[in-house]
């Protein structure tokens, strides 16, 4: 019987480790502080500082089953997925690394064990190809010599993808940073299927499958394309667990393995699909894998960057859930059954499994009222549709705007017997992918950072001052001898008392002194290992080598420790009010208030906020001590620990004790005990995406300060409406009541006025061919009074076409109305777009009623005077 997807997980971590590998949990699918990635792509993007030798672990070989996204960006496989055997936005890489450790000649060798030894995987030997990059000699011969697989099964490939290093055996993360030549395993599925071996006319076939790429890491690639030589040649390793699980199971597709079998079953019973063979059904059970994973990893659906990858994602899914005939919401209820079939690959996404289907929900029924509106705007626009061809501009705003798929507007335009401009939409898309790669924030290049080779030592938990000696200078970005008066730059020091921005906590300031000289630190930044302190030369000057007294600013300091403890405080009682799906979905606390951001499917109540408030000023005046003790990370989560699912942590954390109320993983500085915190006052609440609320907070000094602050505006208040503490509320509220009173009253007035203004117009329309024409300029009317005008002479016209327009501080207001009678030949929205492009502006509306605004009041008399000829042409 075959091994499970998740038996040949674990088989491959097992078969490492007895190698001496250390297993290393899959990081986060949002990159851990790099700018040039969108989506975690590879194995080796949690080692990518350790190949470049700017981090240093405790192992030099790791193994992991790393999670993938490749759905944006330069790794885009989204518009195959589910049509091709082998595309996946999810998929998982098995992978070994060395880190200066082994090169080529282990790593093939493991490859080949794990491959082809009876103990483990036990593929026949005699159907694996391999491919060698074609300059790499070395790695030829191992292959033919060492391992003996025969020449004619070793192909050469080369720069196959029109410049240098372009090459399927090439192998580069981005367009700079690590890259090196690799050798790839195939694996031959027989006769029976068509295609041909790498390098041949019929590679694309799907009988050779490559199954495992070696990478020997040699080089840094550059921006200009210079490759330096990595400081210790490395290995990195990447098998698609999906892909050997196919082979394992004798399967051709990976849509048919274990994992997929069951998603695809769960699919077709939430969805009422019974055609299992159907391709939409291999869509969601592929997207519900990147989109809840997505979710966990701090991911919400939004208009830019991550969020609207993950937006698309979903929404393609739900469009395939639509075709298949699913009623009401669906995709979220996929999370559970995705949960099973994962194995220990879904433990983190158990644990927030309420989170991810309630944004799935949000997002589906979001969805649902956005297909509304773009069925409503096609409509319109096929109304007012010239000709039988919907313009490319129009299918693209639907697209881009509403997420209304394209095969949709087709659909709609088939049934009408119209067509679309598909050339003109392809244009639309191809101007919109060049702005996304112009304003991407994902393009930066990776070594245009300070490179710091020295390591800083942290001394800012017991102490705010110490001597240190400056072991590097930055000016300009460039390292540098000396620093002089006046110039600004990063000064790192071999050990230091300034804490650097991480956890969301803010850098620290203060001052560096030393040989008359005073460098002023305005913030403070990790670069690898080392500890950077940005600022400027007040006086003197200094050199790399000299020593410096590092003087941390301490109110400040205290001002953040409070704030940072009481983060804690807040989250645990958010847990305790809400419930425990809430998670920390980001947080800032500096010197001057403190921000939370969390995840919650609605604002939170007025006494929600209260008991929040009450809870954590409760643990304050408690006093508990706060105590911070290093442990495993195993051992940290068994004790109770919470730790933020895909944040970067070492083997030894930081775990951080508030009594028995809240026990977090935790680098930051914070108070001694919760009474140093004083009082806890928040200041706001609010959301900031789907399913993520933020709370605003100050403590101590800056709480008190809130409190006076709203006492003095409560006292202004009091003296401006007459009134005192005990009547003040009636006081107020007798003032609204008279308030509303008047504008009520003011409104039947205006009301009045514009029934007695429509009254006196009828009277102006004029009759063009057999239908009365009334345009008319109005003095001393507020736009707003316009549209109830409009409909009063509707009912006093009967049959009738009115234009009126009003101008107010230089601004043009213009509306038109036709009777229902008369739209089949005069549309108002046509109408008001006509006037308004005269007058400066833009507007629309429905057949029957439209407004118009522009900016050219001079314009406004020629505008109307051409009124008549323009209806006249249309009866």
């Amino acid at each position: 019987m075959s091994k499970s997807t998740a038996e040949i997980r674990q088989s491959f971590l097992d078969f490492f480790q007895s190698k001496g590998h250390q297993v290393v949990a899959s990081s986060s699918l949002v990159p851990n502080n790099d700018p040039t990635l969108l989506f975690t792509n590879a194995g080796m993007n949690q080692f990518k500082d350790v190949f470049l030798g700017q981090d240093k672990r405790s192992y030099s070989r790791a193994t992991s089953s790393q999670r993938c996204v490749r759905a944006g960006g330069k790794h885009n496989d989204l518009e195959n997925v589910g049509y091709t055997a082998r595309h996946h936005t999810f998929f998982e890489m098995l992978g070994n690394f060395s880190f200066g450790d082994y090169f080529k000649q282990e790593a093939i060798a493991f490859a080949w064990e794990l491959l082809t030894s009876d103990q483990w995987f036990g593929l026949p030997k005699e159907k694996l190809w391999v491919t060698v990059y074609e300059t790499d000699d070395e790695a030829f011969e191992i292959w033919e010599k060492e391992i003996g697989v025969p020449r004619e099964r070793i192909i050469r490939i080369g720069d196959n993808k029109g410049s240098a290093y372009a090459s399927d055996n090439f192998w580069q993360m981005g367009d700079t940073g690590p890259c090196g030549p690799c050798s790839e395993i195939f694996f031959d599925h027989g006769d029976h299927i068509w295609g041909g071996p790498p390098g041949s006319p019929e590679e694309d076939g799907d009988r050779y499958i490559e199954i495992w790429n070696i990478v020997f890491m040699q080089f840094n690639r550059q921006s200009d394309g210079t490759m330096l030589p990595l400081p210790k040649p490395s290995v990195d390793t990447g098998m698609g667990l999906e892909r050997i699980t196919a082979v394992l199971q004798h399967v051709n597709s990976n849509y048919e393995i274990d994992l997929f079998a069951q998603l695809i079953k769960s699919v077709a019973q939430v969805t009422g699909a019974e055609d299992l063979s159907n391709k939409s059904l291999r869509v969601i059970a592929d997207h519900i894998r990147s989109c809840a994973f997505l979710i966990a990893d701090g991911v919400i659906p939004s208009n830019e960057n991550r969020g609207y990858v993950l937006r698309r994602i979903i929404r393609r899914a739900v469009r395939h859930g639509n075709m298949l005939g699913a009623e009401g919401t669906f995709f979220f209820k996929l999370v559970a059954p995705l949960i099973a079939v994962m194995g220990t690959a879904g433990e983190d996404l158990k644990r927030q499994q309420s989170q991810v289907e309630q944004v799935l929900k949000t997002e589906e029924e979001q969805f649902a009222k956005t297909l509304e509106r773009g069925l409503a705007l096609l409509d319109e626009e096929l109304e007012n549709l010239q000709g039988d061809t919907l313009d490319g501009e129009t299918v693209f705003r639907l697209y881009d705007t509403f997420g209304f798929p394209v095969d949709l507007t087709a659909d709609v335009c088939r049934e009408r017997n119209l067509k679309i401009d598909e050339a003109g939409f392809e244009r639309a898309m191809e101007q919109q992918r060049q702005r996304a790669r112009k304003a991407s924030g994902f393009g930066a290049d990776y070594n245009n950072v300070i490179h710091i080779d020295q390591a800083s030592e942290f001394k800012g938990y017991q102490q705010l001052q110490l001597n240190a000696a400056i072991t590097a200078i930055f000016v300009d970005g460039e390292s540098a001898d000396t620093i002089s008066a006046g110039q600004e730059g990063v000064i790192v020091l071999d050990s230091t008392p300034f804490y650097a921005e991480s956890g969301g906590q803010v850098g620290d300031t203060g001052e560096l002194r030393g040989n008359s000289a005073s460098f002023m630190v305005s913030d403070t930044h990790k670069y690898a290992q080392a500890i950077g302190h940005s600022g400027k030369l007040a006086a003197g000057k200094l050199r790399v080598g000299d020593s410096v007294s590092a003087q941390v600013d301490e109110a400040r300091r205290e001002r953040i420790r409070l704030n940072h403890s009481a983060t804690h405080l807040l989250h645990a009682a958010l847990r305790q009010v809400l419930g425990h799906h809430v998670a920390q979905k980001g947080s800032l606390v500096n010197d001057k208030y403190l921000r939370f951001d969390f995840s919650h499917f609605e604002a939170m109540t007025a006494q929600e906020i209260r008991q929040v408030e009450e809870i954590v000023n409760a643990q304050v005046r408690r006093n508990l001590s706060i105590e911070t003790n290093i442990m495993e990370l195993e051992a940290a989560k068994a004790h109770g620990a919470m730790a933020l699912f895909g944040e970067k942590y070492d083997d030894h954390v930081r775990v951080l004790s508030m009594g028995d109320f809240s026990t977090e993983l935790c680098g930051g500085t914070h108070a001694n005990r919760t009474g140093d915190i004083g009082l806890f006052r928040i200041t706001s609440e609010s959301g900031t995406a789907a399913g993520v609320r933020r709370i605003e907070a100050v403590t101590g000094e800056g709480a008190l300060a809130l409190l006076y602050s709203q006492n003095e505006q409560l006292v202004d208040i009091a003296h401006l409406v007459k009134a005192n503490n005990s009547n003040l509320n009636e006081k107020v509220r007798a003032l609204l009541d008279h308030t509303r009173a008047l504008e009520k009253q003011l409104q039947q007035l205006r009301d009045q006025q514009a029934a007695q203004e429509s009254a006196s117009l009828s009277s102006k329309a004029v009759t063009l061919k057999g239908t009365k024409l009334l345009v008319s300029e109005l003095s001393d009317v507020e736009p707003k009074m316009l549209r109830t005008m409009v409909d009063d002479l509707k009912n006093q016209l009967g049959s009738a076409i009115i234009v009126l327009a009003t101008v107010v501080d230089g601004k043009v207001s213009l509306i038109t109305g036709v009777t229902k009678d008369l739209t089949d030949r005069i549309k108002a929205g046509e109408l008001v777009g006509e006037l308004a492009l005269q007058v400066g502006g833009k507007g629309g509306g429905r057949p029957d009623m439209a407004q118009a605004g522009g900016a050219d009041a001079l314009a406004l008399p020629a505008a109307l005077a051409g009124v008549e000829s323009w209806v006249a042409a249309k009866l």
